[in-house]
């Protein structure tokens, strides 16, 4: 006497909808009805069925146990290489709860690259999606330069008058802000040079792109002071 689809589903461990499911893509052969119309599963049906739900227990995806066939052989290569993706997997989520105890033990906002949580919390909201797009276009050094320069550097003078810069100052009040800021950043500029350690093509890249940054996230009084900022320390002779 066999097993109805229900019955097999049951006893392997499974669901209805997955096995109907394996019969589509040809993982589960069909069985033969008995006189009422009705499916009859054996014993091999009921074996092979076991069989893919351990694979996909182990985390085999099915296009993976359909191209090992009945599973007769011994699948080592197949093994090996999930063995290899699981691993990768661990470290991952590992990685995962070291971050999330860091975020919680240091009350850090999620909006931020982790490295620069603790040293970037203070910032203004505009500051803060620039510096988490900065971090997605530059290169590792210019990175690590960027982490250094936040934790060890207070904050500027000027930088209160800056983040409040009303929209349409006018131009005197952003000439005489950028003046003041220029030799800041030019400070900066020197004590972090692998800011601008990558190559001259990729400089050109993150430059374009950090433009469209600032392009989105100030106001335009504040990126005519940047503008200006730049211009001042373009021409200095040191």
């Amino acid at each position: 006497m066999g097993w109805s689809t229900r019955q097999i589903a049951d006893l392997a461990g499974t669901t209805l909808k997955s096995v109907r499911h394996y019969h589509d893509v040809g993982l589960l052969d069909e069985p033969e009805r008995a006189s009422n119309g009705y499916k009859q599963y054996g014993v091999t049906h009921l074996v092979r069925l076991m069989q893919i739900k351990r694979l996909t227990d182990l985390g085999f995806s099915l296009a993976d146990i359909a191209a090992q066939g009945d599973g007769r052989d011994h699948p080592e290569q197949a093994l090996r290489t999930l063995d290899a993706e699981l691993g990768a997997t661990i470290e991952r989520l590992q990685r995962a709860r070291l971050e999330i105890a860091m975020l919680l033990h240091e009350s850090l906002p999620t909006d931020l690259p982790p490295e620069l949580g603790a040293a970037a919390a203070h910032l203004t909201t505009a500051d803060r999606q620039f510096i988490t797009f900065a971090s997605t276009v530059l290169s590792p050094t210019a990175l690590d330069a960027y982490c250094d320069l936040l934790r060890s550097t207070p904050q500027l003078p000027t930088d209160p008058e800056f983040d409040d810069l009303p929209a349409d100052a006018d131009s005197a009040t952003t000439r005489d802000l950028a003046e003041r800021m220029a030799p800041h950043v030019r400070q900066l500029a020197a004590r972090f040079p692998a800011l601008f350690a990558d190559t001259d093509g990729d400089r050109q890249r993150v430059t374009r792109a950090l433009s469209v940054a600032v392009e989105d996230l100030y106001n335009p009084a504040q990126r005519e002071v940047l503008r200006q900022v730049a211009a001042f320390n373009a021409t200095d002779p040191e």
